[in-house]
């Protein structure tokens, strides 16, 4: 799964063959968790600080996410800015 971003030692992940609807993957230490495009944890574990850092990094990026989940669904994709 590749990696599109990171930032706090918050590796964001993004899977060109996942199922809809469009969605991320979070690692941080031993915290993993999918996060829809709204920034809602659906699945999985993150520390309350953490999961704030990635809603605020999703609602910076939105568009840039759905551009790049077309684009993996194609066998594409980009890097996105990290959280600074």
């Amino acid at each position: 799964m590749p990696v599109i971003s990171s930032f706090y030692g918050i590796i964001i992940r993004m899977n060109w063959n996942e199922h809809n609807p469009p969605h991320l993957h979070a690692e941080y230490q031993n915290y993993k968790a999918v996060f829809n495009f709204d920034g809602k944890l659906t699945d999985g574990e993150m520390s309350t600080r953490h999961q704030k850092l990635i809603v605020a990094w999703i609602e910076i990026h939105q568009d840039e996410l759905i551009a790049n989940w077309s684009l993996m669904r194609e066998g594409d994709y980009f890097k996105i800015d990290p959280l600074r």
